[in-house]
């Protein structure tokens, strides 16, 4: 409110002295100067601007000081503002702990919020494990928390393989688990090769699956020349199909 104020009659104070004559354009570029943080010459303001001024830039100050974002003098605080200040900055610090920001300062950290903070990083740490996102220091867990992240890591590799993933760690299956991933990626390649799909590898095909793969091509391909699609290769035709369109009377 007081900023308000004095920001109101310095302005009510340009506003007059624009009415006035010769040399109050340069007083009000001066003004303009001191408010704006510009080199200006304090000895053209009236005393009234003075004390505005002063109180414009002295809030100016404790807001810098306490927000953080902007430059503060602290030898211009009054003890009630520095109290104030350091205040302000020992929150934002717990704030940047707890939130585990590199701007964190533990020296700063008050005993129980030192074991808060420390807490939090567990949790966090814990998070990392298990989710294998970001950094996860096994020497933070417990040996419970430890064996639960060896487990979920472990799924977590298995549903990778299982799914074709370039994370997978054949390494890492049971006997049992490879076999079943085995017979996963058997049946995926099937059908990626009976879709006309590019991830089809045709040298992991059976015998049997290969036969399969083959008649949907065909069929594929069939539909694809009637339909007089570019992706029609006009393969031979089928010997039952051709041996049927012998049969049919000409016309």
């Amino acid at each position: 409110m007081r900023r308000t104020v004095t920001i109101s009659l310095v302005l009510a104070v340009l506003a007059s002295a624009s009415l006035c004559g010769a040399g109050v354009g340069t007083k009000q570029e001066n003004l303009k100067n001191c408010l704006d943080g510009f080199g200006c010459n304090k000895s053209l303001l009236t005393p009234t601007q003075a004390g505005q001024l002063a109180d414009v830039q002295r809030d100016e100050n404790v807001w810098g000081c306490v927000s953080g974002y902007e430059d503060c003098n602290h030898a211009l605080l009054t003890p009630a503002e520095a109290t104030e200040v350091t205040v302000a900055a020992q929150r934002q610090n717990l704030l940047a702990c707890e939130t585990t920001l590199e701007t964190c300062d533990k020296t700063m950290l008050t005993p129980s919020e030192a074991e808060e903070v420390g807490r939090i990083e567990r949790d966090q740490n814990l998070v990392n494990c298990e989710t294998g996102s970001g950094t996860c220091d096994r020497s933070l867990l417990t040996p419970p928390q430890a064996t639960e992240v060896s487990q979920l890591q472990h799924q977590q590799n298995l549903l990778s393989c299982e799914t074709g993933q370039v994370l997978c760690d054949s390494s890492q299956l049971t006997p049992s688990e490879a076999s079943a991933v085995a017979s996963t990626k058997s049946q995926r390649n099937l059908l990626a090769c009976e879709a006309g799909d590019d991830f089809c590898d045709r040298s992991l095909l059976s015998a049997t699956d290969a036969k399969e793969v083959a008649e949907a091509d065909h069929e594929r391909q069939a539909l694809a020349c009637e339909a007089d699609d570019p992706s029609c290769n006009q393969p031979a035709p089928d010997p039952g199909h051709a041996q049927h369109n012998k049969s049919k009377p000409s016309l």
